[in-house]
C-alpha cells in the first residue's frame, strides 16, 4: 500500500511516516510474544500451525478491510446521515485505517513468526540451509510477481476483485497466503508437542514476558549472539536501500528535467515525478529478478555446513520403513573438499535408484561448489559488495546506472534472506535434536529464539529511520531542485554499516574449517574447526 491509496483517505505524509514505524516496533515484540506462547504450545495439531492459522486469518480480514476502507467508513457513516466530504468523516476513516494497519502488522509478525520457526522444526539439521534457501527463493518469486504487478492495469484484467490496483492485489494476496497456509499445515505433519511433557507454568503476562526475553537472550549460544549482532549492523544498512532506491533512481530521473525547467508548475514537477517513480519501480523489479536467480543459483556454489547422511540400503520389501537417522562417528570432510550434494540439489532430482546412481550424481553435482565458498564467507562477501554498490553512488549520475547498481545488489540481499535464518535454524535444530536425545526439550525453542533474531531485525530499522530523518533534515533540497543527494548520503551511511556487519561476520564460527571428528547427529556429520576467513 503506497502513500497514493494513504491519500484517498486523506492522510499526510507526516502522519503516515508515523504509521511505517508500527511495523519494526511490532516486530520487536509480537514475534518473540509469539514465538513464547508456540513454544510452549500442547495442541495436538502441532505448536506452530494454530499460530500460522491465526496469523493468516487476521492477516486476510485485515489487507480486505485497508482495501476497502474508504467505502466501509462512509458506507457505515452514510447510515447515520453523516457527509463523506466532512471533517468528521476524513478523521473516521483515518483512524480506521491506522487501526488496520497496526492489526496488519501484528497478524503478519504473527504468521511470520510460525513460519520461520515451522521450517526450523520440520527439517533436519542437514537440510536447514537448504530450507531456507527454499523460503528464500519462494520470497524472490513473490517479490518479482509483486513489482511486475505495478506494470499491470489489474482492475482492467480482473475488475471482479476491485476497482483499484491495491484492492486487486490485496484479493489475490488473500488468495495466495490462505491457500499456501492451507497447503502447509495439510500436507506437513508436525511432532506432537505433548510429547514433550506439560508447558511451563510460569503466566506470560508483561512482567513475565520481558524477564523471560532477558534470560533467553542471555541463554543465546555464541553462534546465534554473533548472527543478531551481524543483523543489527546489517539492516541498518539495508534498510535506507529498500526503503529509497525507487527515490534515488527517480531523483536521477528529474536533476535534468529540473535543470532544463527551472521554473515548473506544480502540477509538471507532480507530472515529472510519476515517470520517476516508474523508473524507480523498474530498477526494483531488476533487484528481484537477480535476488530470485541467486536464491535459486547459490546453494549449488555454496559448499553446505553439514553432510547429508547416505541414502539407506533398500531391503527386499518394497514397503519396509527407511530410516534417515544414524549413530557413531565418522571422519569429518576437511575444508575445501566438496561435500555431497544438499537438499536443495536433490530436490531438483529424484532420488537415485541405488547407492552407487547416488554416489555419481553426487559428484556430478559437487562439481558446482566452489570448494573455499562456505556460506559464512559468502554472506561476508554481500557484506563488502553491498558496501561497495553503496559507495559508488558517488559516481553515478544517471537512472540507467543506477538501475544497474539495484540489479547488483539483488546478490547480496539473496544472502541476506538465506544465510543469517540458515545459521540459526541449523543450531536450533542441533541443539533440538541433542536435548531429544537425552529426554528432555531445549530451553530455548525455534520460537524464542527466532524471535529474538527478529528483534535484531526491526530494531536496527527504527534507529535507521532516525538517522534517515536527520540526514534528510540538513542535506535535502526542494521539491523541484536538481541535484537533490540527501538519499545518497543515507545509501552511504547504510554501505557503513555494512563494513561492520562484514567485520562482525568474520567473527562467526567457520562450521567445519579444518577438520575433526564428530558424532552423527539425526542423520548428521557436522564440521567444525578454525574461524579463520
Amino acid at each position: 500500500m503506497g502513500y497514493g491509496d494513504f491519500q484517498r483517505i486523506g492522510m499526510s505524509k507526516s502522519l503516515l511516516a508515523i504509521v511505517w514505524i508500527i511495523g519494526p516496533l511490532s516486530g520487536v515484540i509480537v514475534q518473540p510474544y509469539i514465538g513464547i506462547r508456540s513454544d510452549n504450545c500442547r495442541n495436538r495439531f502441532g505448536k506452530r500451525k494454530p499460530f500460522m492459522i491465526g496469523g493468516a486469518g487476521a492477516t486476510l480480514i485485515s489487507f480486505l478491510a485497508l482495501a476497502w476502507a474508504r467505502e466501509i467508513v462512509h458506507g457505515l457513516l452514510a447510515l447515520f446521515g453523516a457527509d463523506p466530504e466532512s471533517q468528521f468523516v476524513k478523521v473516521a476513516s483515518i483512524c480506521f485505517a491506522i487501526f488496520w494497519v497496526c492489526l496488519l502488522d501484528v497478524s503478519i509478525n504473527t504468521v511470520q513468526a510460525g513460519i520461520r520457526a515451522f521450517i526450523v522444526d520440520n527439517a533436519p539439521t542437514h537440510q536447514q540451509e537448504d530450507a531456507n534457501a527454499w523460503a528464500g527463493v519462494i520470497l524472490g518469486i513473490g517479490s518479482v510477481l509483486g513489482y511486475l504487478s505495478g506494470y499491470v492495469n489489474l482492475p482492467k484484467i480482473m475488475p471482479f476483485f476491485g476497482n483499484t490496483q491495491f484492492k486487486v492485489l490485496s484479493v489475490i494476496t488473500c488468495i495466495a497466503l490462505g491457500g499456501t497456509v492451507f497447503v502447509s499445515c495439510v500436507f506437513v505433519t508436525e511432532r506432537d508437542p505433548r510429547h514433550d511433557g506439560p508447558p511451563p507454568t510460569e503466566k506470560v503476562g508483561v512482567i513475565a514476558f520481558f524477564k523471560q526475553i532477558y534470560r533467553s537472550a542471555r541463554r543465546l549460544s555464541p553462534q546465534i549472539r554473533k548472527v543478531c549482532e551481524v543483523q543489527f549492523f546489517n539492516w541498518i544498512g539495508w534498510f535506507p536501500f529498500l526503503f529509497y532506491i525507487t527515490t534515488y533512481i527517480g531523483q536521477l530521473h528529474v536533476n535534468p528535467i529540473f535543470r532544463a525547467n527551472p521554473d515548473m508548475s506544480p502540477a509538471e514537477i507532480d507530472e515529472a515525478w510519476a515517470s520517476a517513480t516508474r523508473v524507480g519501480s523498474f530498477a526494483l523489479l531488476i533487484f528481484a529478478i537477480t535476488s530470485f536467480s541467486s536464491n535459486m543459483l547459490l546453494p549449488f556454489l555454496v559448499v553446505p555446513t553439514y553432510r547429508a547422511p547416505p541414502p539407506p540400503k533398500r531391503t527386499s520389501s518394497f514397503h519396509s520403513p527407511l530410516s534417515t537417522h544414524r549413530s557413531g562417528n565418522q571422519t569429518t570432510t576437511p575444508l575445501g573438499t566438496p561435500l555431497p550434494m544438499s537438499a536443495s540439489m536433490t530436490s531438483f532430482f529424484p532420488p537415485p535408484p541405488d547407492e552407487a546412481s547416488h554416489s555419481r550424481l553426487t559428484r556430478l553435482l559437487s562439481l558446482a561448489q566452489i570448494p573455499w565458498l562456505t556460506l559464512r564467507r559468502a554472506w561476508i562477501l554481500s557484506h563488502l559488495l553491498f558496501a561497495l554498490c553503496m559507495g559508488l553512488t558517488f559516481f553515478i549520475t544517471t537512472p540507467f546506472a543506477a538501475t544497474i547498481l539495484a540489479g547488483v545488489v539483488g546478490l547480496s540481499w539473496a544472502l541476506s534472506l538465506w544465510a543469517p535464518f540458515a545459521l540459526i535454524s541449523a543450531e536450533i535444530s542441533k541443539r533440538d535434536a541433542e536435548a531429544r536425545k537425552t529426554g528432555g526439550i531445549n530451553d530455548d525453542q525455534a520460537g524464542v529464539v527466532l524471535g529474538l533474531h527478529n528483534v535484531a531485525i526491526s530494531a536496527p530499522q527504527i534507529l535507521a529511520t532516525l538517522v534517515s530523518s536527520a540526514i534528510f533534515r540538513i542535506a535535502q533540497k526542494g521539491r523541484g531542485e536538481p541535484g537533490d543527494d540527501s538519499v545518497g548520503w543515507v545509501m552511504r551511511f547504510g554501505g557503513v554499516a555494512a563494513l561492520v556487519a562484514a567485520y562482525m561476520t568474520s567473527r562467526l564460527r567457520e562450521e567445519g574449517a579444518g577438520g575433526g571428528v564428530k558424532g552423527k547427529e539425526d542423520g548428521v556429520v557436522e564440521r567444525r574447526g578454525s574461524e579463520s576467513v
